[in-house]
């Protein structure tokens, strides 16, 4: 039987179409079946742990209706969205959402940049434990349960290190610093791999502390023109990141300039063995200035986030 034959036989196409449609019914209600077995698991160890807060990625795991009615009060819901889904207001009034940049990330990258996001927006603290479920959006299922311990897992973390933060950078600063990263580590520039520092905050005594290595790209223009949260400007970040040098950014977002290199160093032997040139100056930075710096590794491709001279987080390199 010719293919022309098969297309215009009627009853064959539709018995075609029919195995075709089980099959995608087949393959929801296993996916439905994992999503619910799994939130029974992650809401019994919640329990048992007595955990503060359920954090949920909403990429895998698109009905939260079960959760909501067994967690219940006992603790806070956090939801985890790609900044291009849409969440329901509905939703909005029951959970938290942090929102990660539009880029595929790995399990663990995912609940990484959460958790980090979290403490720095006040969600988390110190001593909280978190039961998170995520997995890769592509199986359409979640496929890993979490149990983090904040202070634990987030060695540096005390109540000073988020008053520091929070003092010096602007929530909405760090985010979106962290977002820029987050989108040049997975995609780079123009087919390269790019690495680099974006040192946010306490910019008088950072310039104090480095030099210019270029003309400044961004002198002659007005605080308004020259803000990160300006959605205008991702474009020409993304493109001066191909330069050498550090971004210094004020605690507002405005940034003050590129290609600066940074003069203070930590000696190596204060310094976790395995990173590079740009985690030595990042580190090197914040431990004299209140700084916090955020570095693309160019050889890994992976983000790191220093603050008073020590690694806070590293998150992976997003899957291709």
């Amino acid at each position: 039987m010719e293919i022309s034959d098969i297309l215009t036989d009627h009853s064959l196409t539709e018995a075609i179409f029919v195995l075709i449609l089980r099959k995608i019914k087949s393959k929801v209600k296993l996916m439905k079946s994992i999503n619910k077995t799994m939130i029974e698991h992650a809401v019994k160890i919640a329990h048992e742990i007595k955990a503060n807060a359920f954090l949920v990625c909403v990429d895998v795991i698109n009905d939260t209706s079960l959760i909501m009615d067994e967690i219940k009060k006992d603790m806070d819901f956090i939801i985890v969205s790609r900044e291009d889904e849409n969440i329901s207001d509905e939703l909005k009034k029951d959970a938290q959402v942090i929102y990660i940049p539009n880029v595929n990330l790995t399990r663990v990258g995912k609940v990484k940049i959460a958790i980090a996001k979290g403490i720095v927006l006040g969600i988390l603290k110190r001593g909280d434990k978190v039961v998170c479920l995520s997995g890769v959006p592509r199986f359409g299922y979640a496929d890993s349960i979490f149990v983090i311990d904040v202070g634990r897992e987030f060695e540096i973390l005390t109540s000073d290190f988020i008053n520091d933060v929070l003092e010096n950078v602007r929530p909405e600063v760090f985010n979106a610093a962290l977002n820029i990263a987050l989108e040049l580590a997975a995609q780079g520039r123009e087919y390269r791999k790019v690495g680099t520092i974006f040192v946010l905050g306490d910019d008088e005594k950072v310039m104090q502390l480095s030099r210019q290595m270029i003309i400044n790209p961004f002198s002659g223009y007005s605080e308004e023109q020259l803000n990160i949260l300006n959605p205008e400007l991702e474009e020409t970040i993304k493109e001066l990141s191909a330069i050498d040098g550090a971004f210094v950014i004020k605690e507002n977002g405005v940034l003050v300039t590129a290609g600066r290199h940074l003069s203070a160093a930590l000696d190596s032997r204060d310094f976790p063995p395995g990173l590079g040139s740009r985690h030595i100056a990042a580190a090197g930075i914040t431990s004299v200035t209140k700084a916090v710096a955020i570095v693309i590794s160019e050889s890994s491709g992976n983000v790191s986030v220093f603050k008073n001279g020590k690694l806070f987080v590293t998150i992976e390199k997003p899957v291709e």
